[in-house]
């Protein structure tokens, strides 16, 4: 029986491809170079397209898009060449520090063009290396079919992160032949180290496990809860691996690093061995800790190959997914209970915060709007900034990956697009995103976006006039020189009121709550500005 050959051009390769591959959304904004592509996209059903109003936007969105899914599913973007590539280096170099998937696919000019400085042409592909896993260029349309395969299987195998694939104008009106190419990934994998690990928590007494967002990819939450629980062994994580533990379990000794709890850094310095799942320990962490004290006995566990003893000298080093060594390690048994009493009494001297004024301040606004939406098991999203940390420390979140927010990078203007991603991946659900007024500002034209799809996105803005984490750093490093960090803002609720999205303002705690009720009555995006005491820290 002779079997039919299909030909198509490169566009509709592209567009079968990634259909084959269970795309279902694409984040982007149309350029000349890529117009063949949109008349695909336009000519099918499949492929739902989110416009967002700037490049930048349409990666964080993605990224939003695929945390989502705990990165499980690849976010995708399609932009145009020269300013609309660059304007993603930003979102590429985020998703690659915190691990998530995108492909990100990038117009360019003809083959015969490129190295010739033609209109809007870079040389995306040399600015991009630094900040994914792997980037490609495609001339030949024979080629543009197994190219994209690999990327999905790039960017979603070990430890995720982001893939560009750079497009010449030429493939798209070629022809040739579609293969029908099927993904196929690894299985995740498994240590043979499980001997060695129970060896050395055996021989230890004041064991502690550390949470990273290893564990929010690995889906290991209910594994690590199993283990920790049946040795009663202490738990504390990293900001990214905040959620992987259940808040209120007697267990949980909260956030580790700068801007950690107490009793969590505390519980670190007095341990004798500390089992680290899929953390980096970045200079957040690092930095708070003297003499050796992360590398007492360390047992790190990581996906990645290459984070294992990048910044630390580990006693053992486990490259394997976290899942698999939890569920390994099930025969461990051993008792720890003693120390664990014995820690419970560094939780008492946990800060406490207090007003500095009669003014707004954010805990009050943080505690009020966990109390009003923890029964809801919403998505929660945040900017960086003051805003970030008073989240982290003060919202309990009750799974992993509840938390979008940008760790490695830091990343102003993530939470709104984010906010975005995560609403439509979860069918046009509630999303909560904390912001500064700072950080709002720098994609605040994403309100259109959020209009344009009716997303009933709940954005708190919390607005301090200042850029409050540079300047509380100045107040602590530059004996209150406050230079450049007192902002000028616009009317917020004016400016969403433009966009035709409802908004209140509020001054005080007791109008927190009529707010809130206001806020989640509808089911439509809303503002919410808090006018919080400017001097407040962290």
């Amino acid at each position: 029986m002779q079997v039919e050959i299909k030909t198509f051009t490169g566009a509709k390769i592209l567009t079968e491809t990634l259909k084959n591959l269970g795309v279902d959304t694409i984040f982007g904004y149309p350029g000349g170079i890529v117009l063949k592509i949109y008349d695909e996209l336009f000519a099918q059903n499949d492929i739902k397209h989110i416009l967002n109003r700037h490049e930048q936007a349409t990666i964080h969105a993605a990224e939003g898009y695929s945390r989502a899914f705990n990165g499980k599913k690849a976010g995708v973007v399609l932009v145009t060449s020269g300013p609309g590539a660059t304007n993603l280096v930003t979102g590429l170099a985020n998703a690659y520090l915190d691990g998530y998937p995108l492909v990100v696919l990038t117009g360019q000019v003809s083959k015969e063009l490129i190295g010739k400085d033609a209109f809007q042409e870079v040389n995306i592909v040399n600015i991009a290396r630094s900040c994914t896993k792997k980037t490609y260029q495609v001339t030949a349309v024979e080629n543009l079919e197994e190219v994209l395969i690999d990327a999905f299987k790039t960017a979603l195998s070990g430890k995720k992160g982001p893939v560009l694939v750079d497009l010449a104008k030429n493939i798209f009106t070629e022809e040739t032949e579609f293969k029908g190419l099927k993904l196929s990934l690894e299985p995740p994998k498994s240590s043979g180290m499980i001997n060695e690990i129970e060896k050395i928590l055996s021989m230890s007494q004041h064991p502690v496990i550390v949470a990273g967002g290893g564990v929010v990819h690995s889906g290991a939450s209910a594994e690590l809860l199993e283990f920790a629980q049946k040795n009663s062994i202490p738990v504390v994580s990293t900001m990214m691996g905040l959620g992987t533990f259940p808040p209120e379990h007697p267990l949980n000794f909260g956030m580790i690093g700068l801007f950690g709890s107490f009793s969590a850094n505390q519980i670190i310095r007095e341990s004798d061995c500390i089992l680290s799942l899929g953390a980096r320990f970045n200079d957040r962490i690092s930095s708070c800790f003297m003499n050796g004290e992360l590398e007492r006995n360390l047992i790190q566990v990581d996906i990645n190959k290459e984070e294992l003893s990048r910044v630390l000298n580990a006693r053992l080093n486990v490259h394997s997914d976290i899942k698999e060594i939890l569920i390994s390690l099930k025969s461990f048994n051993k008792n720890f209970s003693s120390w664990s009493r014995e820690a419970q009494i560094l939780k008492s001297r946990n800060r406490t915060y207090q007003k500095i004024s009669d003014k707004l301040h954010s805990f009050e606004v943080i505690d009020a709007i966990y109390e009003f939406t923890c029964d809801k098991n919403l998505t929660v999203t945040t900017e960086v900034g003051q805003h970030q940390m008073w989240c982290a420390k003060g919202y309990k979140f009750s799974h992993g990956g509840q938390f979008i927010t940008s760790g490695g990078s830091g990343t102003m203007g993530f939470g709104l697009p984010a906010a975005i991603g995560a609403s439509i991946a979860q069918n046009g659900a509630s999303v909560i995103c904390i912001s500064g007024d700072g950080s709002f500002q720098m994609n605040s034209q994403e309100l259109a976006t959020i209009i344009d799809y009716n997303l009933p996105i709940k954005i708190m803005l919390l607005n301090n006039g200042y850029l409050g984490m540079v300047r509380q750093l100045q107040q602590k490093q530059c004996d209150g020189r406050y230079s450049e960090t007192k902002i000028s803002n616009p009317d917020f609720m004016q400016l969403a009121q433009s966009y035709g999205i409802k908004s209140v303002r509020v001054k005080s705690a007791d109008e927190i709550q009529a707010a809130l009720e206001q806020c989640f009555a509808v089911n439509e995006p809303f503002l919410i500005e808090f006018c919080i005491e400017p001097f407040e820290v962290v």
